[in-house]
Formats: structure tokens, sequence, C-alpha cells
């Protein structure tokens, strides 16, 4: 194994086996045939957890592994890290006048849900196949530049095309609004102004969509009553991040690490 791409990672004097990296840097993206890229990033996040474990059995802390989903459990390092984090983190929430100071800086921010009015038309298929998807995306952008075309027209050209249920009704799927389609439709809806049909079809696990916005209602701003314990939650939340990665910072400025590097990573 070449020691230039793949080093010996050594955190503390505490020797980190190669395979242990190498189970990481599966996780990591890389372009194709720079493997040393995965394994220095890899190398990077079990130099971390490696730091943290130590300090957690330092301090004499158990893992106390709770359920973050049903039936699944954390595992005994997870459970030692947020055991440490928790021990050594502490956030005092925020004060009334700053909560309120946070939503007066842009009220605009704080909205009702939106709601799309919105046709389509299908070109149905199963993304992981790749001779149906990309017969599929040629159909679909046929079928765009038709839609762009005559855009009055796209509740026919739904009726005629379209693989999707709703080309009974010309298309249309009715008022939709954040979470009731798949995320890559929503994506687009955001995208969308009022009479604008998507530029180019948009993949779904269900095949391609040629999107038309038919109108938009954004939500109404939301008086402070209605979200101040989600501006002070975020606050909290943003505040307990800083002071983690500060204490963090702190452990990497103080730690002798060979093979990664963390002082980067955590500026």
């Amino acid at each position: 194994m070449n020691a230039n791409l793949f080093p010996d990672l050594i955190v503390n004097g505490e020797a980190v086996p190669h395979t242990i990296v190498a189970a990481e840097a599966q996780n990591h993206d890389a372009p194709k045939g720079k493997p040393g890229i995965a394994w220095r990033k890899a190398a990077n996040a079990v130099a971390m957890r490696t730091l943290l474990l130590q300090e957690a059995k330092k301090r004499g802390l158990s893992p106390a592994p709770v359920e973050v989903g049903p039936g699944r459990f954390e595992t005994e390092e997870e459970a030692l890290i947020r055991g440490l984090l928790d021990t050594v983190v502490t956030v005092i929430p925020p004060a009334p006048d700053a909560i309120r100071a946070e939503y007066d800086r842009d009220p605009a921010r704080f909205r009702a849900p939106p709601l799309w009015d919105v046709s389509h038309i299908l070109v149905a298929c199963d993304p992981r196949d790749d001779a149906a998807r990309g017969a599929a995306e040629l159909r679909a952008r046929d079928l765009t530049r038709s839609a762009l075309k005559a855009p009055d027209r796209f509740a026919r050209l739904a009726a005629e095309t379209s693989d999707c249920g709703s080309k009974s009704s010309g298309g249309y799927l009715g008022q939709l609004g954040p979470g009731d389609t798949v995320p890559e439709f929503e994506a687009a809806l955001r995208h969308l102004t009022e009479g604008e049909i998507t530029a180019t079809p948009v993949l779904t696990r269900h095949g391609y969509h040629v999107i038309c916005m038919n109108a938009v209602a954004e939500g109404a701003v939301l008086p402070f009553d209605a979200v101040r314990d989600k501006i002070s939650e975020a606050m909290e939340k943003t505040a307990w991040a800083k002071a983690a990665r500060a204490f963090v910072a702190g452990l990497v400025a103080a730690a002798e690490i060979s093979g990664a590097d963390l002082r980067r990573a955590v500026h």
C-alpha cells in the first residue's frame, strides 16, 4: 500500500488500523482513479471520532445508547460521543429581546407554507433501468418542447400523452403544499413562477415530469407569537453547534495527529 496516498493514522499515540479507515472511505466521494482523496476524507472522519472517543473515555463516561428510530439504537461509540457533547456543551436559552430582534430582522422569513396549483405530464420509467430512463428522457424532452411552444395546450397535451392517472383531467394535480409530493418534484415547484413550465424534465422515482405551475399562493407572514418558540429553538441549536465546534477545535489544537489534517477541517 502506498504510504503517501494511504498514510498510517495515529491519534495521540493510538494507531488506528487501516481496515477502519478503508471501511469509512466507502462513505466518501472521490474522482474516479483518485482513491487517495476518499482516504483523506475518511482519515479525517475517523481521526475526529477517535479523538472524541478518547476524550469520553478520559472523562470516565459510559455509553447509554438511546433509540434514534423505530427499533434502531445508537452504537456504543455514537452514545459515548453524544454523552461527551452533552456533558461539555451547555447553552443558555436566548433572552426574549434577542428572540424578538431575530424576528424583526426579517419577518418575511417566517411564512405559512405556500400552495402550488400544479399540472404535469408524466413519462413513466424505472430510473434504475438505464435504457428505459434514456428513452423516457428523450420522450420527455420532446414533450417539454411541445409544451413550451404552445403552453395554452398543456392540458390537451397531458390528456393525450401522460402516463399518470391525472391525464383524465388534463394532468391537473390540484393544490399541493410542502411534503405533498416527492422531494425532487417539490424542489422544482419551489423554482417555478405562475404560468411557468419546467424548461427541462424533472426526474423522480416515478419517471420524468413536465410540470406547469398554474398558480402560486405564497404563505402569509406569521405573527411573532406564532413563531417565537421555533425561533428560540433555532437560536439555541445554532449556539449549541457553535459551542460544540469550539470544544472540538480545542481538542484538535491540543492533539498529536498524523495521517489526517483536522486543523483544516475544523476551521
